[in-house]
């Protein structure tokens, strides 16, 4: 018996870690989330906010707020990330919390700029660490009851919002790997053979999309089999829209070539550009050939040239709004998704201009014929047993390519049983206006220079520091305009004092794109944005 005798006890101290808890969460709720969301402008001693970059040293520095800037080799010392025998004191691991937020980026901070995704909400967060304590996988109603109707009236909501009322869908750990479901899916509808046979009982398959969408779809290509060299990438227009008419030209074309088109992904709310395609001559065009629709993630550019495939035979289309997609939200703005209804699957990330938090990204699907279970089903004995005493169509979990599944609708749900649909939409207004504001001022200052007007969220412009200005016809003048970017990034970041992201476009030299999603964001957090680009750049 003496044997087991350690087995008496628990091997835990619950009492030590329920103290070690309230600690940290103490830690998190001071450090991360009131001092990582505080926008109130901090300057040491001699500091002043006219202080020009290159006066930015003891009697003018900034503390950090977004970021404290340090290169790899000094982060790795200053962190001790090395794992040991031995465990650590309490105290010890809460100087370590500590020191993970000092030195993270604070993307809930009202100058994160940096991303389509920024802001913390508080009920959504609420819902993260619920999420994380319960630490259940969304597979089987036995395991997950709560979240499996959960996720069933948030996917739901959503596809009501898109035009559906019936259909199906699943939460998947991002706008790519949704845009992979889609391609699985639309191979899988026109060839049920693929999933048995896989490659060799088809022909020269072939996807078409605009060569403003995300990279995602490269990826998916070459993840599913299907080939990079077979995504062809149709041309877009000035703003980055695609040319519904040149996406039909290239489907005849590859017709023509013997090769089978099965799939088209549109872009709403592309990365860049912000562009949205036009969706009802895209359906049109979809009608026309039997195209899949399927509206998702919306990113940069594609650098390939379009392939020339082999093959005959109607595709199916994708269309993407992962990034666009919160605009149906709003009664104003949700025509920029016109024809979205038409769509026969859609991709959505709410953890971006919904501030939800990293991860939340549905793949909804208007089928209701269960497609997706047929697709990607198993029936693993050990988990989706058909004699269960309850109802086993709630055991979702075999829809999907994963096995454990992470819980993402709680997070959503909680934030919009606080703020209501309502809410939701005043958020998606208001990030409209941040952006409107931001471009009226901008054309009111001299320097700045927009790429386009915005039609998004994506506020794009050059900045063109005095030693440039008059120069517009000299032969290096690109050259240097594209310089201008990275050095001001370089600064910013070093400071700490705000963050925004840049990056060229074609044949233009690097331009700052800015992004606003989140609600915290004010007017004079805008007005500091266009300031700080002035005081950092003037002297370049």
């Amino acid at each position: 018996m003496a044997v087991w005798g350690d087995l008496e006890q628990p091997g835990a101290d619950a009492a030590a870690g329920e103290e070690f808890l309230r600690a940290a969460f103490h830690v998190l709720l001071e450090e991360a989330v009131r001092k990582g969301t505080d926008a109130a402008q901090k300057v040491r001693a001699g500091g002043g906010r006219g202080a020009g970059a290159e006066g930015v040293g003891p009697s003018a520095e900034r503390c950090p707020q977004v970021c404290e800037w340090k290169e790899p080799h000094e982060l790795r010392e200053l962190l001790d990330l090395e794992l040991r025998s031995h465990g650590e004191s309490a105290d010890r691991l809460l100087q370590r919390c500590r020191d993970v937020i000092r030195y993270s980026v604070k993307t809930c901070h009202p100058r994160f700029f940096n991303q389509l995704f920024s802001g913390l909400d508080h009920h959504a967060l609420a819902g993260r660490l619920l999420t994380e304590t319960l630490n259940t996988s969304q597979y089987t109603y036995e395991i997950a009851p709560v979240f499996v109707l959960m996720e069933e009236v948030v996917l739901a909501k959503l596809r009501k919002l898109v035009g559906w009322d019936c259909g199906d869908g699943i939460f998947c750990p991002g706008g790519s790997i949704s845009n992979m479901y889609a391609m699985n899916v639309a191979r899988f509808q026109r060839f049920p053979e693929s999933r048995r046979q896989g490659s060799r009982a088809l022909p020269r398959l072939v996807l078409f999309t605009s060569e403003e969408s995300h990279y995602s779809i490269l990826k998916g290509a070459a993840f599913l089999g299907i080939g990079t060299d077979n995504v062809v990438l149709v041309h877009a227009d000035e703003r980055g829209k695609m040319i519904p008419e040149e996406l039909e030209k290239e489907i005849e074309r590859v017709k023509s070539e013997g090769a089978v088109p099965f799939f088209v992904s549109a872009t709403s709310g592309t990365t860049v550009l912000g562009a949205f395609d036009p969706l009802g001559p895209v359906a049109d065009v979809c009608q026309r050939h039997g195209l899949w629709l399927h509206v998702d993630v919306s990113a940069g550019e594609t650098p390939l040239s379009t392939p020339s495939p082999t093959s005959p035979h109607p595709p199916r289309s994708v269309l993407q709004a992962a990034w666009g997609g919160s605009a149906l939200l709003s009664k104003k703005h949700r025509h920029l998704l016109a024809g979205i209804e038409r769509a026969d699957s859609v991709a959505w990330n709410p953890h971006k201009m919904l501030t939800v938090g990293l991860q939340c990204s549905a793949f909804l699907l208007r089928d209701e014929s269960g497609l997706l279970q047929r697709c990607h089903g198993s029936g693993a004995t050990y988990l989706f047993q058909p004699d269960k005493f309850y109802d086993v169509t709630y055991d979702t979990g075999d829809k999907t390519v994963q096995c454990g599944r992470r819980v993402d609708c709680l997070k959503l749900w909680l934030l919009w049983k606080a703020v209501g649909t309502e809410g939701l939409e005043q958020r998606v207004d208001r990030a409209f206006s941040c952006t409107r504001y931001l471009a009226a001022e901008l054309k009111r200052r001299d320097g700045f220079q927009l790429v386009m007007e915005p039609e998004f969220l994506n506020l794009c412009f050059w900045f063109v520091p005095p030693s440039l200005r008059g120069r517009q016809g000299c032969a290096d003048f690109e050259v240097l305009l594209g310089k201008v970017a990275p050095a001001i990034k370089e600064r910013m970041m070093k400071e700490g004092s705000m963050m925004v992201g840049y990056q060229p476009h074609g044949a233009r030299p690097n331009f700052f794109r800015q992004i606003v999603t989140s609600p915290a964001v004010t007017r004079a957090d805008l007005d500091f944005f266009l300031d700080e680009i002035e005081r950092l750049g003037r002297d370049l």
